[in-house]
């Protein structure tokens, strides 16, 4: 990375300050987006209802042909907590901006100028990479997991009983909300690798060398955090696989421009 210039040490050095006053700004920080959190919470808590129902789409358009199947609640407590851990769901995606742009307010005073402009494009990527994972597994994955489990169901009869999924509610929303997580953070592989090579922790020629392991390593991590099926295993592996190649590229690209800036820095001087 570049070295600081004068007026970056300078700008270092006036922001400097006693631990009380930086644990005072991080307090400040804190509640800011703690209540940025609670008043989204309460948004969403508002909405929840038709929150869980879009999150339901999937089932639906699974179960639509048969307009008497539905979902069930086992416990008298059990909607209303869904709907609670929904609108804690959503108001923490609604209120990351806000908890995002207060760690970068705490944090970036603490930069050099040219080490801000290197960590702001990885910080920009993380919340698309993360919509990018929810799209995949809610539009693709998802309704064909759902499909695959569904047809297992059997019709009763000839001295036979039949099985008939019903999902509950809440069963359903931790299946949903952890395959969002899990994708939502895989897809972030791109970002934590590329800002890898911007420091220079890792190499594109590191990266190729244990390509084998590493793909060996996603295959046990899609196997961890997807349904024991081998096709919401391979939903998550297959992206995960050209994600890292994607990483290998960005890295490659980043040590370009570094061999290139680097040759221009040698030439001016």
């Amino acid at each position: 990375m570049n070295k600081p210039t004068p007026d970056d040490e300078a700008a270092i050095d006036a922001t400097k300050a006693p631990l009380m006053d930086h644990l005072i700004e991080l307090r400040r920080r804190l509640i800011w987006s703690i209540v940025a959190f609670f008043v989204c919470f309460l948004v969403c808590f508002y909405f929840s209802k038709p929150i869980y129902a879009f999150l339901t789409e999937p089932l639906y358009q699974a179960l639509k042909s048969e307009p008497s199947r539905h979902m069930i609640a086992t416990g008298l407590t059990e909607t209303f907590f869904v709907y609670v851990k929904v609108g804690m769901f959503a108001g923490l995606c609604l209120a990351f901006p806000v908890i995002a742009t207060q760690l970068w307010m705490f944090i970036a005073p603490g930069l050099y100028r040219h080490e801000r402009n290197a960590f702001l494009p990885f910080l920009a990527a993380t919340p698309f990479m993360f919509i990018l994972g929810f799209v995949f597994v809610f539009y693709v994955m998802l309704p064909n997991a759902i499909r695959f489990f569904v047809s297992f169901d059997t019709v009763g009869g000839n001295g036979t009983l039949g099985i008939e999924l019903q999902a509950k509610v809440s069963e359903y929303l931790d299946f949903v909300m952890t395959l969002i997580f899990a994708f939502g953070l895989c897809f972030q592989l791109p970002v934590l690798l590329s800002l890898l090579g911007r420091v220079g922790i890792v190499s594109s020629a590191q990266l190729r060398s244990v390509r084998r392991y590493a793909i060996v390593g996603m295959t046990a991590l899609a196997a961890l955090l997807t349904p024991p099926d081998i096709f919401s295993m391979m939903s998550l592996l297959v992206p995960l696989a050209a994600l890292y190649e994607v990483s290998v590229l960005l890295v490659w690209l980043i040590e370009r421009d570094r061999t290139k800036k680097d040759a221009a820095g040698v030439a001016t001087s």
